[in-house]
């Protein structure tokens, strides 16, 4: 049995067709209902219109990325109960019409954060990027964080004094849209919001997050259990702590203690290999094998970092990630499974005629499409490998 090659589309908005992706060769698709406001309940309605949508397409809902989590449940806020009780009931909603996999992240305020969205590749192709120094002329001279330069190494504050100098309005207020991108939320955050929540994420500290994010996974478990939904925590994306902000999953130890904290079958992972492979900390192929019984879902990218930990998204099989190595234990795992794993291509270059077109960072079409194709050869070859047909 083969891994279920799947395809992230944005719904009837996205600039990449259901069409478009069945050329590419996926069969399932990984989509989310946007357009419902973090926090509300997502109607039985939604769901099966998307459904509907997507299989008269000839395609599979495969993964449900993500059923956002309220920023008051992370902070366990006065009104954490209501937003938990619409969780549970998108949850029994997504059960009712057949949606099993749920992916979803615990990061403070940002889901994701790059410093240049079309950073140019040496064939001309662009890709994402994230640049400690930039980061820090955000953090210093455009949020204006208090203490901010203790966070950061010498030179990498050195350097981004410098930078703050040299680079004009348009450019500041550039980056500071770019690093507001990872919010989830309609429009961009405020400054002044982003530094209260900062503060905020400061009470709560490492520790209390954790906390927030047991009582969390306690709070769904028992639907989850009722219905034979998975649900799949998305690693943190950089696995750093950036802003002043923790970060909860960032490598193996943070993954086995969420495990083992909700030590309950439904309590899973969703394997990144790029959010973990941009950590010089972590090995993604010890990391897989140590939480692996638990992965439900799987994002295959790859990264290509520098000696000061800057990094942009590479071609799938040539970055910093043993692809092989992953995808090698991915394979094996697999074959202990009643279903497939999904997988997905994540991110890709913007490329040939993409780069004439606007597209959602990271999700161009024929990026992807190069991405997933290199990884279905991969897969293929390890597969008649480690099992070939009698």
């Amino acid at each position: 049995m083969s891994l279920l090659q799947s395809w992230r589309w944005y719904g009837p908005n996205d600039p990449v067709t259901l069409q478009d992706v069945k050329q590419a060769g996926a069969t399932g698709i990984v989509s989310a209902l946007h357009h419902i406001p973090h926090g509300e309940m997502w109607p039985l309605a939604e769901i099966q219109e998307r459904k509907r949508i997507i299989e008269e397409a000839g395609l599979t809902w495969a993964v449900v990325e993500s059923v956002p989590v309220h920023e008051s449940i992370k902070t366990r806020a006065a009104d954490c109960e209501l937003f938990l009780e619409n969780y549970r009931q998108s949850l029994r909603n997504l059960a009712a019409c057949g949606l099993h996999i749920i992916c979803y992240n615990f990061m403070p305020v940002l889901d994701w954060t790059r410093t240049n969205l079309a950073y140019e590749l040496k064939n001309g192709a662009k890709a994402l990027y994230f640049d400690w120094a930039d980061l820090a002329v955000f953090d210093l001279f455009i949020l204006k964080r208090e203490g901010a330069a203790q966070d950061y190494a010498p030179p990498v504050v050195q350097l981004a004094q410098e930078r703050s100098k040299t680079y004009s309005q348009e450019k500041l207020e550039q980056l500071s849209e770019i690093i507001r991108m990872g919010v989830p939320m309609e429009g961009f955050i405020t400054l002044e919001h982003l530094t209260q929540s900062i503060s905020i994420y400061k009470e709560i500290g490492h520790a209390g997050l954790r906390e927030n994010l047991a009582y969390f996974l306690e709070s769904i478990m028992g639907v989850c259990e009722e219905n034979g939904l998975k649900m799949t925590i998305h690693p943190d994306d950089p696995p750093y702590p950036i802003l002043g902000l923790p970060r909860i999953a960032s490598n193996k130890e943070d993954l086995l203690f969420i495990l083992k904290r909700v030590d309950r079958a439904p309590n899973g992972i969703c394997f990144c290999t790029g959010s973990l492979g941009a950590g010089g900390h972590n090995n993604p192929v010890e990391i897989l094998k140590a939480v692996g019984e638990r992965v439900y879902f799987a994002h295959l990218r790859n990264v290509l970092k520098n000696h000061q930990g800057n990094f942009y998204e590479s071609d799938h099989l040539a970055g910093d990630v043993d692809m092989y190595g992953v995808m090698r234990e991915l394979v094996r795992i697999n074959q202990t499974r009643p279903e497939p794993i999904p997988f997905r291509p994540d991110h890709g270059h913007q490329m040939l005629d993409d780069l004439h077109k606007v597209t959602n960072p990271g999700y161009s079409a024929i990026g992807r499409l190069r991405g997933l194709a290199e990884l279905r050869g991969l897969e293929m070859g390890i597969e008649r490998t480690l099992y070939p047909a009698p």
